[in-house]
Order: C-alpha cells, then structure tokens, then sequence
C-alpha cells in the first residue's frame, strides 16, 4: 500500500525564487528595532499609491527560480509530496501569481498557490493556511515568521541568510535544495 504524499508549504520569495535583495532584511529588522524598539511582531503595509509601486518594484527583484525546485519535482512527481506555496504578498501584488507560475512551467508541481488576498499579518496568514492545510512541513526565509511558527502544526524549515547565519535554530539550511534534501530525509525515514 502506498503512502499518503505529505503536504509541504513553501514561501516564495526567498525560498522558490532567489531574491538577491533579502540580504538587507537583517539590516532592516535592525535598524527598525533600534529606532522603534521591540515590539510584537507587525509588518507593514503600503498604504499610497507610490509606496505600493516600490513595494512592487522590491518583489520583481525575485526573479530566479531556487536550484531546489528540481528536487520538489522529484518528490512530487513520485508521490512523496503534496507541495503548496503559501505567500504572505499582499493581493496589490499577489493575484497574478497563478498565471506567472503557468508561464514559469513550475504551476504543476504546486497542488495550490496561495497569497494573501486580505492582506493579513504575513506571520497570521502563514499560520491560519498551515493549520487549514494541515501542512506537516513548511520551509520560510524570514526569521520573525520562522520564529513565531514555532507553535504552529507544521515542522518549520528555516532559509537563513548569511546575516542571519549565527542566529541559532534546529532546523535551519542555507538554500532550499538543503532544506528540500532534509525535508525528504525525514518524510522517507518516518514510518
């Protein structure tokens, strides 16, 4: 008898598309901190029209399709794994993501493409669509969230940054062909 494939998120920038410009997201967290202090976590949104303009130019800058992509076809094409992606982009720039991913031929490998289309909280969403999902794993570039989804179902995969890479965690990889070979590692070993 053949196993049940297992539901696996993945973020997308960051994560499916190397985006060279998430270096900075380290600096940035930094320099909000020192200014505004810690507080719990909230990210913002672009509210005018120019700010929703650079926020658009910033995700263009994800245009190159990680080397993991491979070993999810691999796993999905012999029924190992139920692959979604789960994107906290907000709907200004999320709801063309299914044509985009038609056009990049990767479409097939995701059994769904979700973005945030009420513009929650990134971290709220990503936690309500693991727990609708029942994703038993789920791989995320972004610290904050990676952190606060510690509590949620889902075995977190953390794609850290060089900046970021003394920051301690169990589960953490530095690209997501790692990450995707660790996540197989355990979906196979488990009974």
């Amino acid at each position: 008898m053949k196993k049940q494939p297992v539901r696996v998120g993945f973020d997308l920038d960051g994560v499916l598309l190397y985006n060279p410009a998430r270096i900075v997201r380290p600096m940035v967290a930094s320099v909000k901190h020192m200014f505004m202090g810690r507080k719990p976590l909230h990210f913002y949104y672009p509210m005018t029209g120019a700010e929703k303009a650079l926020w658009h130019m910033f995700h263009l800058t994800s245009i190159f399709l990680s080397p993991g992509i491979r070993s999810i076809r691999s796993l999905v094409e012999d029924g190992t794994m139920e692959a979604y992606i789960v994107t906290a982009r907000y709907d200004f720039i999320g709801k063309h993501l299914k044509t985009w991913a038609r056009q990049r031929g990767i479409s097939p490998l995701f059994t769904d493409i979700i973005h945030n289309a009420q513009d929650e909280q990134p971290h709220l969403f990503k936690e309500r669509i693991i727990r609708k999902l029942g994703l038993r794993y789920f791989v995320e570039d972004n610290y904050d969230i990676v952190n606060y989804l510690k509590k949620s179902p889902a075995k977190v995969a953390w794609i850290y940054n060089i900046f970021d890479s003394s920051i301690p965690y169990p589960y953490r990889f530095p690209n997501l062909e790692k990450a995707v070979a660790a996540v197989s590692h355990d979906i196979t070993s488990k009974p």
